[in-house]
């Protein structure tokens, strides 16, 4: 316990707060996903460098992440703290988009440091949301990641909103995250929450000698393996699927609405099964996640080229259950760690899992081009299934 943990009755009120606050600094992750069509529009951006500012986030993440987990900034120092001064930052590189040459090296450095100083503001909510209970954790991290994806797909809303002008949406976003990092400062740490007194390279350490966690994180790579490659790009496969019936305005227009709701559903069966978690169990929550999320994968590359109704139908499936199970792997990670080390423990989960989005974001529009979405959503399904094979071994070991 700690000096500023408060009474249950703070308890909801602090955590709608951390809800506001995740929903403005994540409404950064997909800003140049979502602008990235009015962008090529204006100007001349090559296929490399459209790539280079989808995925230099995840870059700057990983980097972030590896550095807070290594050095124990979560378990260290106030997360509020920690939290609103990453949320600024970010806030101010994203707004640097509107100076800076689009696709540009600096444009794409700029992209790079929103990323890193995200990984003080996902992880270390997660680290705020554990500090509230234990026998509601999966409900509690499941509310943070439900968060976490409205504001990650609000980009896409933003630019539906902001029509062509590209340069609305990075300030509404901007100011919005820059907003919600000082909304943090308000919410009140939990009874459970636990400041480690220095940091040790031996909590890194459980990842690799405690079964239970290891599986957790096999889980949660499995997981990321399909998820920002099918947030990234579900935008731009819609769209051209379909403007194979749908004039170019309409399939552009349909194509940003669908990605919306694709991600925003997400958000509201991860706080639904978070509610579940903690009756049925975490490890059942997410194994039926991944088997849902693998089949409507399949399903929506089976779907693709046909009925524009039906493709965004397995799409709006696809993006309900892609998300559910993230949050209970986080949770089952702070259920087997030390509570003055689970933040570091969860960092670090993330870390690995955005260093593998690198590579499934940067390769999915290369093999699209080559071999088609269809084929690409169906090997998506290939970390459901390493997800579904870590849950089942888990099971047996609880």
């Amino acid at each position: 316990m700690t000096s500023s943990s408060h009474s249950a009755s703070w308890k909801w009120p602090s955590l709608f707060l951390l809800m506001l606050a995740e929903i403005s600094g994540m409404s950064l992750w997909f800003m140049s996903s979502a602008i990235l069509p009015d962008l090529i529009t204006e100007f001349d951006i090559s296929a490399t460098r459209q790539a280079a500012l989808a995925s230099a986030v995840q870059i700057g993440f990983v980097i972030g992440a590896i550095a807070s987990s290594w050095f124990g900034v979560a378990d260290r120092f106030d997360p509020r703290r920690v939290f609103s001064t990453c949320a600024v930052v970010a806030a101010l590189a994203n707004g640097a988009l509107l100076v800076l040459e689009p696709g540009g090296n600096l444009s794409i450095v700029s992209r790079l440091i929103t990323g890193a100083m995200l990984a003080g503001v996902y992880p270390v909510g997660m680290k705020i949301a554990v500090g509230w209970g234990k026998a509601d954790r999966g409900l509690l991290v499941g509310t943070l990641v439900g968060a976490l994806t409205f504001g990650s797909a609000a980009p896409h809303l933003l630019a539906l909103n902001g029509g062509t002008d590209w340069r609305w949406s990075v300030q509404a976003a901007s100011l919005a995250a820059g907003l919600g990092g000082l909304l943090c400062l308000v919410a009140q740490l939990g009874p459970y929450h636990s400041r480690a007194p220095m940091f040790s390279p031996r909590t890194i350490l459980q990842v690799w000698t405690n079964r239970k966690i290891r599986l957790a994180y096999a889980g949660y790579l499995g997981h990321m393996w399909e998820l920002y490659a099918m947030w990234a790009w579900i935008g731009l496969a819609a769209a051209q699927t379909f403007a194979l019936s749908l004039d170019e305005a309409s399939a552009l227009y349909s194509a940003r609405l669908l990605a919306f709701g694709a991600i925003a559903a997400g958000g509201v069966t991860s706080i639904l099964c978070g509610f579940w978690a903690d009756r049925v169990g975490k490890e059942n929550i997410a194994l039926g996640a991944v088997v849902i999320s693998g089949t409507a994968a399949l399903a929506t590359a089976a779907s693709f080229g046909g009925s524009p109704w039906l493709f965004a139908l397995c799409a709006l499936i696809w993006g309900a259950a892609i998300l559910p199970d993230s949050a209970q792997y986080s949770a089952l990670v702070a259920d087997f760690a030390p509570a003055d080390q689970a933040g570091s423990l969860m960092t670090f989960q993330t870390a690995l899992g955005f260093a593998l989005t690198f590579g499934t974001v940067q390769v999915t529009p290369v093999l699209a081009n080559a071999l088609g979405w269809p084929l690409v959503f169906a090997l998506m399904a290939i970390g459901p299934t390493v997800a579904a094979v870590a849950m089942l071994r888990l099971k047996k070991l609880r």
